[in-house]
């Protein structure tokens, strides 16, 4: 539940709200009527801190009246990360005492600005994300009151990105016993239920029938057969294009007989991330009634051991025919993404976007604060990485160049699903992928090694952060511009 949002044209004289946040623009000295100037000057002499350090570092204090207040100043010069990075954590020092109203104050000629950023920030870290406790004592915010700004209409698209990047969020975050494939697919049915989605499942009786060899060769390792691939669509009226949108949903890897050790199988009930990315945005979009068609696809299984798990040197046939020499069991999210990718372009969308935790080789070139995206020519990365700076959802392009296949030719097979040396496999994995795109459909791939980053990243606080829902939204905003 998002809190309750009210804007008022300017702060009155008489504050009752006890956390307020007072987001100032960038200046070398302090505006005469910032709220609490005295207590303000006080706290900067003591840390021998200039004004204009607030844009660097926001600071807070217990004003007489009880209030705490945290102050921050913004430079409007800098880019929306890091303007997000500020605002995020001016809020922590406010949101960490899990008031139930928070007052929000902005100024200057980018008030406006200031304020989306701040009820964005509020709305998506104010919320609670699931946890398992006896008692859970935590509090979600409940009121966001903004001065100084009273345009409401761009509130409802935030409103729209939030719950979008907090349904991605509690999804990532359930414990695996509790999100199984089978679990997952009655909570999409649900939401499909509750938005008016078309809904549409093949099940791993369907998938054999159909012979789609790749997801199956992944899904047979699991006990029940409970995983499928799932088809969601959202149609408006006035739609002139069609976007499809695929999520790699792994809900649990062991790396199947490739085990991984402990240190890597832990949190790898996050690798259906990439799911939870695609039905945020569906949400989102749906929310905001964009004129768009949308067709979901998610790829919803767990990577497991057993006597009927695949295993290196199985030779596979994928949906379009292709057959797959595996090389590697822990390269299962290439897997049941291929024949996934083949039935969400046999519809011939306009524009096709998937999103994986694909490959430790991504984390490895980027961290954790950028995430890899992959574009059939050259308009569609520029566009990619160009909307990551607006949203703050910062995305890297690589190279997808034919000379990087002959990594995989196999003597046995038409493909190899992997090499056994990793070099490169963020870019390998997407020359595989491509074999699966029928009929030229423009296509984007984003690995999302940025999925999960420690202490927060942009404008949200929790490691989980929901990374691609924004971005994949303000993707299909451009599609309708």
């Amino acid at each position: 539940m998002l809190a309750q949002l009210n804007l008022f044209p300017a702060l009155p004289k008489t504050l009752n709200a006890t956390h307020l946040l007072v987001l100032l623009p960038k200046a070398k000295a302090l505006p005469k009527d910032v709220p609490h100037g005295d207590l303000l000057a006080t706290v900067l002499k003591r840390r021998a801190m200039k004004a204009d350090e607030l844009a660097k570092s926001p600071v807070s204090a217990n004003a007489a009246n009880g209030t705490l207040v945290a102050w921050v100043m913004l430079d409007f010069d800098k880019d929306t990360f890091a303007l997000q990075t500020q605002v995020r954590k001016g809020l922590q020092l406010l949101l960490e005492e899990q008031p139930k109203v928070l007052a929000i104050l902005v100024s200057g000629d980018h008030a406006q600005r200031a304020a989306e950023l701040a009820v964005y920030g509020a709305w998506v870290n104010g919320a609670l994300l699931p946890v398992h406790k006896k008692k859970d004592e935590r509090k979600a915010l409940q009121k966001i009151e903004v001065y100084g700004c009273t345009d409401k209409k761009t509130f409802d698209a935030l409103k729209a990105q939030a719950a979008g990047n907090l349904l991605c969020r509690e999804l990532t975050v359930l414990p695996p016993n509790e999100l199984t494939p089978g679990a997952y697919r009655q909570r999409v049915k649900k939401l499909a239920q509750e938005n008016n989605w078309k809904h549409e499942e093949f099940d791993m009786k369907a998938l054999r029938k159909m012979g789609a060899g790749a997801f199956v060769a992944v899904a047979q390792g699991s006990d029940p057969e409970d995983a499928a691939i799932v088809h969601l669509s959202y149609k408006h009226p006035r739609a002139k294009q069609t976007v499809a949108l695929v999520g790699k949903g792994i809900c649990f890897d062991t790396g199947g007989h490739n085990l991984k050790p402990s240190r890597y199988m832990h949190n790898m009930h996050e690798d259906m991330n990439g799911s939870a990315v695609t039905l945020g945005i569906l949400l989102a979009a749906t929310q905001l009634k964009l004129p768009l068609n949308i067709d979901c696809w998610l790829a919803l299984a767990q990577n497991h051991i057993s006597p009927k798990a695949y295993k290196q040197n199985d030779i596979v046939k994928a949906l379009n025919g292709t057959f797959i020499e595996v090389m590697h069991t822990d390269a299962e999210g290439r897997m049941v993404l291929a024949d996934t990718l083949t039935l969400a372009s046999r519809t011939k969308p306009n524009l096709m976007i998937d999103f994986a935790t694909l490959t430790g080789s991504m984390a490895t070139a980027l961290g954790a604060r950028y995430s890899g995206v992959f574009a059939t020519s050259d308009e569609l990365a520029q566009r990619a990485v160009s909307i990551g700076k607006q949203t703050g959802e910062r995305m890297c392009a690589f190279p997808q160049d034919e000379d990087y296949e002959p990594a995989l030719d196999s003597k046995v097979a038409d493909i190899k699903q992997c090499t056994l040396d990793g070099e490169a496999d963020h870019i390998l994995a997407t020359r595989f992928l491509k074999r699966f795109v029928e009929h030229d459909t423009p296509w984007l791939h984003v690995d999302l090694s940025a999925s999960r980053c420690e202490g927060g990243l942009g404008i949200v606080a929790h490691e989980v952060n929901g990374f691609g829902v924004v971005w994949g939204l303000k993707m299909l905003v451009s599609s309708v511009a």
